[in-house]
């Protein structure tokens, strides 16, 4: 049996890479604030164990919890494989430093940091003794890579959650049983992301005009072409512990 543990399902790339583990033999995991009653639909007519978990990430109290009690749920001994897929994030956010909140920062920090770290932490702790084919994959971004206007606080979860990788693969690399970290850079996508981005008054996001012409020239991807690329990375023997991929690579 193959376990994922996939968070952000209720829309975009988190709903799209559950829809294609929707097979015999792979029991998944979905964490979001709202419940994807399409997706609950699809596993019962495949005949897919699937189970939700409503969690706001921003409550990291309940992170951990969350975690050790779908971990304590699944069979160690059928185990085949089991993965993590840190998808969550916001944006927001979308302005200068000095006009973002402190809430507004807080926010970002834990939903797109803290909380895949502390998932990732417990993950790693949890399934420490089991013998199978361990994977985390943090959903990174471009962002991670360049300062871009308007998007400070983004740019810099991505940034250290692209650091915590490369360093929790490290530290993965020296155990009996290792789980590999890696991250994952999906480009830009077709999703509400996209939609809020493009919302942005020009004051604060320099770039808005550019993502405007992304969705009018038809330069997005979707959501489900990412997610198949995902998902074969991740059972792929090949990727290595720590490694920061970019879709780029794979088309």
């Amino acid at each position: 049996m193959n376990y994922y543990i996939v968070t952000g399902t209720s829309k975009g790339l988190g709903e799209s890479i559950v829809k294609q583990l929707l097979h015999e033999n792979n029991t998944l995991f979905c964490v979001s604030r709202k419940q994807n009653n399409e997706l609950k639909q699809l596993a019962q007519d495949k005949n897919v164990n699937l189970y939700y978990f409503s969690c706001d990430l921003q409550k990291l109290e309940e992170v951990e919890k969350m975690m050790e009690k779908i971990l304590g749920s699944i069979d160690r001994e059928k185990a085949e494989g089991i993965y993590l897929i840190n998808n969550a994030g916001i944006v927001e956010p979308i302005k200068p430093v000095g006009k973002a909140s402190n809430k507004e920062m807080e926010a970002s920090v834990k939903v797109n940091l803290l909380a895949p770290m502390i998932l990732t932490s417990t993950f790693i702790q949890s399934t420490e003794a089991i013998v199978a084919n361990k994977v985390v994959v943090n959903v990174s971004s471009g962002a991670a890579n360049r300062p871009i206007f308007g998007w400070s606080v983004y740019c810099s979860t991505k940034a250290g959650l692209d650091m915590f990788t490369k360093a929790a693969g490290l530290e993965q690399e020296n155990c009996t049983n290792p789980t590999k970290v890696i991250s994952f850079s999906p480009g830009i996508m077709d999703t509400d992301m996209q939609r809020t981005i493009r919302s942005s008054e020009k004051d604060d996001f320099a770039d808005v005009e550019t993502f405007k012409q992304y969705s009018e020239n038809g330069m997005l991807r979707t959501p489900d072409f990412v997610a198949e690329v995902i998902t074969k990375l991740m059972i792929s023997e090949q990727i290595e512990n720590g490694q920061v991929y970019d879709i780029k690579t794979f088309i």
